[in-house]
Parts: C-alpha cells; sequence; structure tokens
C-alpha cells in the first residue's frame, strides 16, 4: 500500500494523522526552554555551594600541611636515633629518602614516598640547626614568601602542633 506524501495530502488529512499513517516520527530532544532552565539551575547551584567548598578548602590545605610536616618530624627523629644527628641544612629533606655520602650508619629511606611540595606547590624549606633547636620545616604559605597572615601565613614544625 503506497502513501501519497503530497503537501495536499498532508493538508487534507492533518499532521498528527499524517505522521501517524505514513511513519513519519518526531525527533526527541530538548527545547532551548529547556536547556536554559538547566543551566539557571546549574548556575545557582553553583553559586550558593561554591563559596561553602572554597572555605572549607583554606583549612584543609593548612591541615594538610600540619600533617606532612608531623610525618617529616617522625622521620627526621628515625634519622636521628640512626646518625645521631639530624640532616644537615644542606643535606635538607633529601637525606630522608637518598643515603648523603659519609653516612655509613644510614638505615633508610625514612619516607616511604617522595618528598611532596607543600598544597600550594611550594617546596618546604628545612633548616638544621632550627630557631628553637633541632630542626626547622617551613611551608611559607599560599604566597610562598616568609610572613604573612591569613592564607599567606607561614607554617613551621614548632608550630605545626597548634
Amino acid at each position: 500500500m503506497a502513501f501519497d506524501t503530497s503537501l495536499e495530502t498532508r493538508r487534507r488529512v492533518g499532521r498528527a494523522r499524517y505522521r501517524r499513517v505514513c511513519g513519519v516520527r518526531r525527533q526527541a530532544g530538548f527545547t532551548l526552554m529547556e536547556l536554559l532552565l538547566v543551566l539557571v539551575i546549574v548556575g545557582l547551584l553553583a553559586a550558593v555551594v561554591g563559596p561553602t567548598l572554597y572555605q572549607r578548602i583554606k583549612p584543609a590545605k593548612e591541615t594538610a600541611v600540619r600533617e606532612q610536616i608531623e610525618n617529616f618530624g617522625t622521620a627526621l627523629d628515625s634519622f636521628l636515633v640512626d646518625m645521631g644527628r639530624y640532616p644537615s641544612t644542606q643535606e635538607g629533606l633529601k637525606a630522608l629518602r637518598a643515603k648523603t655520602d659519609g653516612s655509613e650508619k644510614w638505615n633508610g629511606p625514612y619516607l616511604k614516598k617522595e618528598i611532596p611540595n607543600d598544597p600550594w606547590g611550594s617546596s618546604y624549606a628545612y633548616r638544621a640547626p632550627g630557631r628553637s633547636g633541632g630542626y626547622e620545616i617551613v611551608s611559607f604559605g599560599a604566597d610562598g614568601r616568609e610572613g604573612g597572615e591569613g592564607e599567606n601565613a607561614d607554617i613551621t614544625s614548632w608550630d605545626a602542633a597548634k
């Protein structure tokens, strides 16, 4: 059975019946209004949730620095037990991962993984002897420079326990 697909036939039988009789189907999809509505809802959610998440990231970074400094401290104490001293400023934290010259008693590596950067992407500063004796490990904060306040404040090994 052949169907007449001419424009005149379409007008005569009506669009809905023509589609049903001739097997023409409307393509599924979203209208522009539906897409715009979804974009508005996603934008509102981002505006409400985004600042809350950002406020939680800052303390999380500071906590991560403090925990990492504590891990370095444990590794440095193990180094002290084996070597009878802390690594020099020149040897740095790298002495916890690799044996340096003249280190016959070295029994490392004292850290399982490579020495990470702080959460802001800067390397930790290590000094031995430190200001409070022994050693000092410092993260210079978000700005990567000594000093600062808030997110830019330095976090040191002797105040990491706060």
